[in-house]
């Protein structure tokens, strides 16, 4: 099949989330299986002259958005089986930050009508057209005004993914015409409107031939009020051709064993000493006293609400009077930055507040960390749980989304699973597990070295994963 995937970034070009990751190993897993694959995305400012230096420019023509003719320029690289097209224009590209300007609107609409146009300029017939979240909403919208118009375009189908849809791109009506170029029909019939606004994602809800979410039990949460911002009417009404599908990470990036940085290297068969030898070297280079009998609590994240990070300071004394340390790497909300700094100041040597990004550390952390925290009041699906898992750190998570798909509970009884979990947005609860799991850790080694192999023996590559898009692909195509 001929599958054209648009995102509005890809590792390792351009990244702030786990949308990145999806678009740059989600292609290439479909490459793998026999497919040809394309990604279209912006050429940001942020894209470095590495990979400028490799790309070949292929054309230029213009792009229709409302009144407009603007320029739209092409360039190629092809990478791991997958060629990758880059949409340059610098007024709407070449700026410091990726997203939060006062016209995102327009630029991604922009970005959507190349998306749309492009296919047609290179005489490439797409099967499948998968798009993701609310920067290419508009997408699959356009591609019901225009298959006919662009003959390759005519037999084109597309997927809608949800990565998050607390992000649903919502403006005020007066976008429809002038910046977004579509008719008044769009907001009156209904498809585009959101309680008196233009919802962008819900748009793309609608006229998608089939929507995604990233975990099975995502899907099912979107249903509910409590988890879907407003549009759990929108997919309850569009349910029937909804389906999660759980992401996957690159397991051969994070492969202990090979994973290069790391103080050792060590497998699922002997992680002690390997593990060991980087829990020392994490707690040197983040100011944790050297204690190889203490568990390092670990959480790298966003420091936002939905994170769950205020059960976190709710509960932070009483996790610091066991026998711990705890390392959090991150920025975000500043009332979370500065209960951390505090904590740090107030147990030198056994808290560490790393607020920052930093992939090289937060590899460290991954690899030395004993518990890693995922206390989240939602997420959709997570990778961090199961990078931790793949180097041998267990997993403490709520059961939301991907982490109730992905962390099995330990069952003491009969020494399975692969982490902790709780149900309830509760601090108490949480403190609960991450006593149980602490004990576990000081008092049953054999039993934490089962739940470290079953974490890091799990498979969570996309092969599953992929060959279920392609299944709903060929399903949709016919």
């Amino acid at each position: 099949m001929k599958i054209l995937f648009a995102a509005s970034e890809a590792v390792p070009f351009i990244k702030t989330g786990g949308l990145a990751d999806v678009a740059g190993s989600l292609p290439k897993a479909l490459a793998q299986a026999g497919h040809e694959v394309k990604v279209i995305l912006p050429l940001y400012e942020g894209v470095s002259g590495e990979w400028r230096s490799q790309m070949t420019f292929l054309k230029y023509f213009n792009v229709t958005l409302s009144w407009r003719q603007v320029y739209c320029g092409i360039f190629q690289l092809e990478r791991d089986g997958v060629t990758y097209w880059f949409v340059d224009n610098e007024y709407y590209f070449k700026r410091w930050q990726m997203y939060g300007h006062f016209d995102d609107c327009e630029r991604f609409a922009y970005f959507s009508r190349a998306v749309i146009e492009t296919p047609g300029q290179l005489d490439w017939w797409p099967d499948v057209i998968h798009c993701n979240d609310w920067q290419t909403a508009l997408v699959p919208v356009y591609l019901l005004e225009d298959k006919y118009r662009i003959p390759q375009l005519g037999n084109a189908k597309s997927v809608f993914t949800i990565h998050n849809i607390e992000y649903q791109g919502r403006y005020g009506d007066q976008v429809l015409e002038d910046v977004i170029g579509l008719g008044r029909n769009y907001f009156n019939e209904g498809m585009l409107a959101f309680h008196g606004d233009v919802n962008l994602m819900k748009g793309a809800i609608m006229a998608s031939t089939y929507v995604t979410t990233v975990s099975p039990t995502y899907a099912q949460e979107l249903r509910m009020p409590f988890y879907a911002h407003g549009m759990d009417a929108v997919i309850n009404q569009q349910s029937g051709k909804l389906q999660g599908i759980l992401n996957g990470i690159d397991m051969a990036l994070y492969d202990p064993a090979k994973k290069p940085g790391l103080a050792a290297n060590f497998t699922a068969k002997n992680p002690a000493k390997g593990k060991t030898a980087c829990k020392l070297a994490l707690q040197k280079a983040v100011g944790l006293r050297e204690d190889e009998s203490a568990p390092i609590i670990a959480c790298v994240s966003r420091l936002v609400g939905h994170k769950g990070f205020s059960l976190v300071t709710d509960v932070l004394h009483q996790i610091m009077e066991m026998n711990v340390q705890m390392v959090v790497l991150g920025t975000g909300d500043w009332q979370y930055e500065e209960a951390f700094r505090n904590a740090q100041r107030q147990y030198p040597g056994r808290f560490s507040a790393q607020i920052t990004y930093s992939a090289p550390l937060s590899d460290m952390i991954y690899a030395g960390a004993d518990i890693f925290l995922m206390p989240s009041i939602s997420e959709p699906c997570g990778l961090s749980q199961m990078i931790a898992m793949r180097f041998g750190t267990v997993p403490v998570v709520r059961e939301t989304g991907g982490l109730k798909d992905t962390v099995l509970p330990y069952n003491k009884f009969e020494g399975t699973g692969r982490g902790f979990t709780f149900s309830d947005i509760n601090a108490g609860d949480m403190l609960w597990v991450i006593r149980e799991a602490v004990d576990l850790y000081h008092n049953n080694k054999e039993a934490w070295r089962g739940l470290q192999k079953e974490g890091m023996t799990a498979d969570f590559s996309w092969d599953h994963s992929a060959q279920e898009y392609i299944d709903i692909y060929q399903r949709i195509s016919g």
